[in-house]
């Protein structure tokens, strides 16, 4: 009698729960380690290879890499990982640093790898793809719409209304959204008073209180060493260049005006990094690379200050070029005593090609303020001035802190 070769499929090779021991294991891993194993084509495939470094895996359109003490560090197993509190129990210092699994087993929805140890780790692939380097890459921390005026104006971003803002959580989503698109967002019908101001921002985040006090209330007085409590115009700019940490968020309301003029400008700073990106990469490079120093000194009777903020004017995030913090005042540039000789002309130059974008009219938004509207303002990307004014003109507002207004906003489900 003639016994036949039976030939199974390949993919149910792959399925079938075969033991093998760990020296065969790496031994096959390693004749492997150059070639893609695959998984079967259904719904999602998948595919894989041992290298001896890293794992490298194929699955949602991206080839990604992954260090095998990434992969053993970031298990999330209920020895390793708390997901009650959402924190690492795992001691990363324990780790052999060239760990290596005994096994490795991919399905069409999870990777499963087996320590030296015995300990299993099993990851999502969805997971990996969102987790890896290669798909921080190819996606933006936060959702932003770059504009200039006309894009913005057509966008037509709604403004929220006090009362429903005030006891909505949806309007103050729908607010949020718009803020973290556009790095602007108004509240209409806001009562003209600073207590009401006070209100509406501690719907939204924490204020952070400065040397300009909690909440503040000004007019053109010269009572502090700025040239903002003057009626002079003010070039588009951020505010607190020279803190270490920038404000993060910068709110306005304009109580009273009996005069002319006054408009508020604003600028999209991260639409003008981008252009400057787009025809002069080099230049975007000096941008972001090269530390400058920003200085605030004040001399009154009442108030003594002297700050300093170091920092490039593009803040970047290096693994994918992404603008998060622009740090652009000309009144506030210290002395440029951090950038040697041979690279000073080139910062001039990156400088300019920035300067230009930023006073280009198209990305020009002139708004009014008026008694109960209220704007706020991402500090780390739009840039505000103002036109010169008559009249007595007075306005409140203060500061924000940034992580408590991001806080509220993935809270609400949004990602920020």
């Amino acid at each position: 009698m003639l016994l036949r070769r039976i030939r199974l499929p390949w993919f149910s090779v792959l399925k079938a729960q075969v033991t093998i021991p760990a020296r065969l294991q790496r031994s096959c891993e390693t004749l492997n380690s150059n070639r893609w194993l695959h998984t079967t084509p259904h719904p999602s495939p998948c595919a894989w290879k041992a290298r001896d470094d890293c794992l490298e895996l194929k699955h949602g359109g991206l080839v990604m890499q992954f260090d095998y003490m990434w992969l053993r560090d970031h298990c999330r197993s209920a020895s390793c990982y708390n997901s009650k509190t959402n924190q690492r129990s795992l001691d990363t210092a324990s780790i052999d640093l060239s760990i290596r699994p005994d096994q490795t087993r991919v399905d069409n929805e999870n990777l499963f790898l087996t320590w030296p140890d015995g300990h299993i780790t099993q990851y999502k692939l969805d997971w990996l793809v969102q987790n890896s380097y290669e798909g921080q890459k190819h996606s933006a921390m936060q959702p932003r719409n770059l504009w200039n005026a006309s894009s913005y104006t057509r966008a037509d971003a709604r403004s929220a209304r006090w009362e429903k803002f005030m006891s909505c959580d949806q309007e103050l989503k729908l607010f949020l959204n718009n803020f973290l698109l556009y790095g602007i967002a108004f509240v209409e019908d806001v009562p003209a008073t600073v207590e009401a101001t006070e209100l509406v921002t501690q719907r939204v985040s924490l204020i952070r209180e400065t040397m300009y006090g909690r909440m503040w209330s000004f007019t053109s007085d010269y009572s502090r060493g700025d040239t903002a409590y003057t009626k002079l115009a003010l070039d588009r700019h951020t505010d607190t260049a020279y803190f270490q940490e920038p404000c993060g968020i910068q709110v306005f309301h304009c109580l009273r005006h009996e005069g002319t003029g006054g408009r508020t400008l604003l600028v999209d700073g991260f639409h003008a990094a981008d252009q400057v990106l787009q025809k002069s990469p080099e230049l975007f490079a000096i941008l972001s690379q090269v530390p400058i120093k920003h200085e605030y000194i004040e001399n009154l009777s009442d108030h003594c200050n002297h700050m300093i903020g170091i920092g490039p004017v593009l803040n970047v995030y290096p693994w994918n070029n992404e603008v998060y913090m622009i740090r652009y005042n000309n009144y506030d540039r210290a002395v440029i005593n951090t950038v040697s000789q041979d690279v000073v002309q080139r910062w001039y130059r990156a400088h300019r090609a920035l300067t230009s974008e930023l006073r280009n009219p198209e990305n020009e938004l002139w708004v009014k303020l008026k008694p109960g509207k209220v704007i706020f303002i991402d500090n780390w990307r739009v840039l505000h001035g103002r036109e010169s004014f008559t009249g007595l003109r007075q306005l409140c507002g203060c500061y924000l802190t940034r992580d408590d207004v991001l806080n509220t906003a993935r809270s609400l489900g949004l990602k920020a």
